[in-house]
């Protein structure tokens, strides 16, 4: 579509204007559309291709009479790869392997796992699955299990599907796990250090500090990309300025800066290169009685998760707004154009006179 000279000037400014507005308009948006209600989206402990696997056991299980083949592999966020396998010749026998991104050297690891996983998945699991050693190539892990030897009880099955699909928990949530089950005990575990580094993205780690009455939970924040960063600090001030609501008063405290806290004084300096700033957590005890153990296991194992989320939301939402308001401009410049002259059919042109310029030709 060509635009006059001052058409294009005037779209440009208006470009101009709006890319400012965008900005401006980022910490009205998080407001409203996030910290207003407190509508937040929590990522579920198995997402949808997890899910599309929880449903394939399911059918095994109903047809351990028939050879099922079944070989598929996915990747969930933050880099975890799944591969799950049944063949024609074992169709009681189940593989299935997880690999886990590469834990940097300051987080708590042993093998390739987070620290605790092997007994997490023992006391999860029961002696139902076997865990392979060594595991398959280019995994951390892999799980045996014999459709056979799994007692008929519906319910049972529901609920071992339900652990299995959730993996990911019981893995990287292990040495988080074992933190926060000392804190429900009042206690500190003795062999861990004052300031405890967990992998929860590619050699990226967020860290701990244990006491007996609380855990202070800090992440460092990184973006990749300029916008995306510059989204996430508004987010993250509207998520701590949503905090303060009177009906989040038993809530964990929450605090943004955008150095580092006192907290991880004596931490390696690599690791605390963040461009979004410092995300601060206090839990308490009551955070992690009963069932909220596991609930704030998964929200802090995949908070970045959770923020990355809901930036692209807010990316796309806004890319949308913007898009609409530059096709409304250029309609309002399209219909602003001056109308060409009418010409007749020698190619001449003319102009149509009404009664106040006939008038003025009469009187010459």
């Amino acid at each position: 579509m060509m635009l006059q000279s001052h058409s294009r000037f005037l779209l440009q400014t208006l470009l101009t204007r709006a890319q400012k507005l965008l900005v401006w308009s980022i910490d009205w948006f998080c407001f409203k559309h996030f910290s207003k209600k407190l509508n937040w989206v929590f990522f579920r402990k198995y997402g949808r291709n997890v899910q599309y696997f929880l449903n394939c056991l399911v059918i095994l299980f109903f047809s351990l009479d028939k050879a099922v083949e079944l070989d598929y592999q996915w990747i969930e966020f933050d880099d975890v790869r799944y591969h799950v396998q049944v063949t024609m010749k074992n169709p009681n026998i189940l593989l299935l392997s997880v690999s886990l991104p590469n834990p940097p050297p300051e987080a708590m690891s042993f093998d390739g796992l987070p620290l605790g996983a092997i007994e997490a998945i023992k006391t999860t699991y029961g002696t139902g699955f076997q865990i392979l050693d060594p595991p398959r190539d280019g995994f951390s892990l892999t799980l045996k299990l014999n459709f056979s030897k799994v007692r008929p009880d519906e319910a049972y099955r529901n609920s071992l599907l339900t652990k299995l699909a959730s993996i990911r928990e019981v893995v990287m949530g292990a040495p988080l796990k074992i933190i926060l089950k000392h804190l429900a005990s009042r206690t500190v575990a003795p062999e861990l250090d004052r300031l405890v580094a967990i992998m929860h993205r590619p050699n990226e780690t967020f860290f701990l500090v244990p006491q007996a009455d609380k855990v202070t939970v800090a992440f460092p924040m990184r973006f990749k990309d300029s916008v995306d960063t510059i989204l996430a600090t508004s987010f993250l001030k509207q998520f701590v300025e949503a905090r303060r609501a009177a009906s989040l008063s038993s809530a964990p405290s929450c605090s943004w800066s955008p150095t580092a806290p006192q907290e991880l004084e004596g931490a390696p300096k690599e690791t605390l290169s963040a461009n979004a700033g410092f995300v601060t957590f206090v839990i308490m005890p009551r955070h992690v009685e009963g069932e909220k153990l596991d609930r704030t296991v998964w929200n802090l194992s995949t908070f970045h998760a959770y923020v990355s989320y809901h930036v692209k939301c807010s990316e796309g939402f806004m890319h949308t707004r913007m898009r609409r308001r530059v096709e409304s401009m250029i309609q309002a410049l399209d219909q602003a154009k001056p109308l060409e002259k009418t010409r007749s059919m020698n190619n001449k042109s003319f102009k149509r006179l009404g009664f106040s310029d006939a008038n003025h030709t009469n009187s010459k």
